[in-house]
């Protein structure tokens, strides 16, 4: 998606298109019509690069992309980069990646807050010099119990009547590093009995003696992202600044520093962030997860890293659906994490191919075969795709099947494998089973035997006989061994940062959240499976080629079940809509 070339950016074409509306949406209309930026629509996606991006993001670059696009504006790629001692060339890239991989472009409108150090340090000489601004000297911990409460007003710093010339003096002798860290900092002079926290003379620059990615160590000042944010928006001419609702407390002093300064105005507005359940979007809760040897890394499947989803099989087609379905709001909710998975199964079952596979084997042998015969059948890649054609998948005297396809002692509506049951073996023949080997010591069935109906080739049933039950297959002699990881989710409760007291959310892992079969059975059109394809294994999920595959070692993660539980929770509510207003009147 290239957002200079979406379509136009006129009011009244905005207002006839089939887009969802939004209050973000509602405001740009709004904005174009009184021509307030000049017919102008620019947004920006502002990552601080200590992390790497999550599905949270996604929404909000999707969000701003995607307006931007409509309305046939640009959108920046900007760094907010204040941060040196969390900051890291390994995030920037990560984070490039993961948009681009996304579908969406900046062009050549790649920023740096870092890129303005000089102009915004320019700018907080000029606050001093207005006397909007002083040199403090109070600790972090001693600027803390000054500010108050929301019940009481704070105390101003006994620093706040320093000269302008001798914050000047102070502030440059903090840029030439004569200071250690914390020893001062740089505050706006606004209000310290402001109802707004955030107004009570924030801090503007703090002493980090630290190397930074990018201006090494240039700076041992660092302006703090209060500052940086509204300035950098400004100099990029972003119309509007879309933040989540922890920000809508800080656009005040967003525009305090605007004004203050006589630049150009972006327009801050905020939008709900994005929450799912069983699953954390906290970068600083993540990396804590990766430091600690909870998971592999960033781009663990179990992660909720744009990279973790993308090692699973998640889509780039199938989070942008989801994003749109999800809209934007003014308050905090929580999204069921089915309604994701709904949207990763309907993507997935138009383009993955239909494989066979076989977990967790047991081998059939067909008694009444001939040993050496190997039959070709046919085989849909997808029948949701009819373009996709067919394969062949070799047929032989030894199978292997999933081992809960069959039952000795069957339970009641077990329709599959079972002595004296007869079932369809997928493109193959009806089968039916004539006796069981077990092991000796276990007990454990270990061979089941059958006979087959030479007359049902590709499943067909000539004298119109019904069989219950159809089971997937692979040809022993031709089988593919594969390593299978099923993931489930890393969190067992439903909101995973609700920890007892005392205890760390990670007392909420899952520990069944990765189970490995080293063994499973694959069909040998896998056989050079490339790592990152994706492939439905036919009554059993959607499952990714891992990156760490190898020919001679396929690894594959399962992405998601079959079952679509948010599909069942949407047809549910329908109906209940339906009995209550009568077919037609929903809204």
């Amino acid at each position: 998606m290239n957002s200079s070339n979406a379509g136009v950016g006129s009011p009244a074409k905005a207002e006839n298109s089939t887009a969802p509306s939004n209050f973000i949406r509602d405001i740009i209309i709004e904005d174009l019509k009184t021509n307030k930026f000049n017919g102008r629509v620019h947004t920006r996606f502002p990552p601080e690069p200590n992390g790497y991006l999550h599905i949270g993001h996604a929404k909000s670059i999707c969000l701003n992309f995607g307006l931007a696009t409509e309305f046939g504006g640009n959108t920046n790629l900007r760094f907010d980069d204040t941060n040196p001692s969390k900051e890291e060339t390994e995030y920037v890239d990560s984070i490039i990646n993961d948009v681009r991989w996304l579908g969406f472009d900046w062009q050549d409108r790649l920023f740096y807050a870092s890129d303005y150090f000089d102009q915004l340090y320019e700018w907080a000489v000029e606050l001093i010099k207005k006397g909007k601004a002083f040199v403090c000297d109070l600790s972090a911990e001693e600027v803390r119990k000054s500010r108050g409460t929301l019940t009481e007003p704070g105390k101003e710093s006994p620093y706040r009547k320093r000269t302008v010339d001798e914050n000047l003096d102070l502030f440059e002798r903090m840029r030439a590093g004569e200071f250690p860290d914390g020893a001062r900092t740089l505050r706006a002079k606004i209000d310290m009995a402001s109802p707004n926290l955030n107004m009570r003379d924030p801090v503007m620059y703090r002493i980090l003696h630290a190397e930074h990615h990018r201006t090494g160590d240039k700076w041992c000042i660092y302006p703090m992202y209060d500052f940086a944010h509204g300035q950098s928006d400004s100099l990029e001419k972003v119309t509007h600044s879309i933040c989540t609702l922890e920000f809508e407390d800080h656009r005040p002093l967003y525009n305090w520093y605007l004004e203050q300064l006589g630049i150009f105005h972006s327009q801050q507005i905020e939008f709900d962030r994005l929450n799912i359940t069983y699953t954390l979007l906290s970068k600083r809760k993540l990396l804590t997860l990766v430091e600690r040897g909870h998971v592999h890394g960033w781009d663990d499947p179990r992660m909720p890293t744009l990279s973790g989803m993308r090692r699973r099989g998640y889509t780039p087609e199938a989070i942008r659906n989801f994003c749109g379905a999800i809209g934007v709001s003014k308050t905090n909710g929580s999204i069921e994490l089915a309604m994701l998975e709904h949207y990763l199964r309907e993507d997935l079952n138009k383009r993955a191919p239909r494989v066979m596979a076989v977990l967790r084997p047991v081998k059939v042998i067909i008694d009444n075969y001939p040993e050496d015969l190997v039959e070709e059948m046919d085989a849909v890649n997808n029948p949701e795709d009819p373009s996709a054609g067919n394969r062949k998948v070799p047929f032989s005297r030894v199978l292997y099947i999933e081992r809960d396809d069959f039952r000795e002692d069957p339970p009641k509506q077990f329709y599959r494998l079972s002595p004296g049951r007869e079932v369809r073996l997928r493109y193959g023949y009806l089968v039916t089973c004539t006796g069981v080997v077990k092991d000796e010591k276990t007990g454990e069935v270990v061979e089941v035997h059958c006979t087959y109906d030479p007359a049902t080739r590709g499943g067909n049933t000539p004298d119109g006989r019904k069989v219950k039950s159809t089971i997937h297959w692979v040809s022993a002699h031709h089988a593919v061994n594969a390593e299978v990881r099923l993931y489930d989710n890393l969190f067992s409760k439903e909101d995973p940062g609700a920890a007892p007291e005392g205890q760390e959310f990670t007392v909420n892992l899952n520990p069944n959240s990765l189970e490995t079969i080293a063994d499973a059975k694959v069909e040998p059109t896998l056989a050079n499976a490339a790592a990152g394809t994706r492939f439905q294994f036919e009554r059993l999920g959607y499952f990714c080629v891992d990156l760490g595959s190898a020919s001679g070692r396929l690894i594959f993660n399962r992405t998601v079940a079959l079952r679509d539980t948010w599909a069942k929770i949407e047809k549910r509510e329908t109906r209940s809509e339906v009995s209550k207003h009568g077919p037609g009147k929903l809204s």
